[in-house]
């Protein structure tokens, strides 16, 4: 693989991490849009070519954040369960028996 090729398909990768991203954001913006495709990291890549690290460590920083983002959320919506599980009403017993004397 030559280097302009190396470059391109790295720069490739990096897309594919950017679109990932967006939509794990997307996701906590909006929580009733379907769930991302998982991303598969690409194989045979070889190391990043410098030229591309401030951009890798760019998208890093956002992969961090929503990471953290998403974890918070998942907290929290587990508390949210967990209280809509304290409000739900007891359950209704039958009567024990009949009042037919009224």
């Amino acid at each position: 693989m030559g280097a302009a090729d190396w470059d391109t398909a790295w720069s490739r990768a990096l897309d594919e991490m950017e679109i990932a991203v967006r939509e794990a954001e997307g996701l906590l913006a909006d929580a009733h849009r379907p769930a991302p495709v998982p991303w598969s990291p690409p194989v045979g890549l070889g190391p990043l070519p410098a030229s591309l690290e401030e951009r890798a460590r760019a998208i890093l920083e956002r992969q961090l954040t929503v990471a953290q983002a998403l974890s918070t959320a998942m907290v929290r919506g587990r508390r949210h369960l967990r209280a809509l599980a304290n409000l739900t009403p007891a359950p209704v017993h039958p009567p024990v028996y009949v009042d037919v004397n009224g």
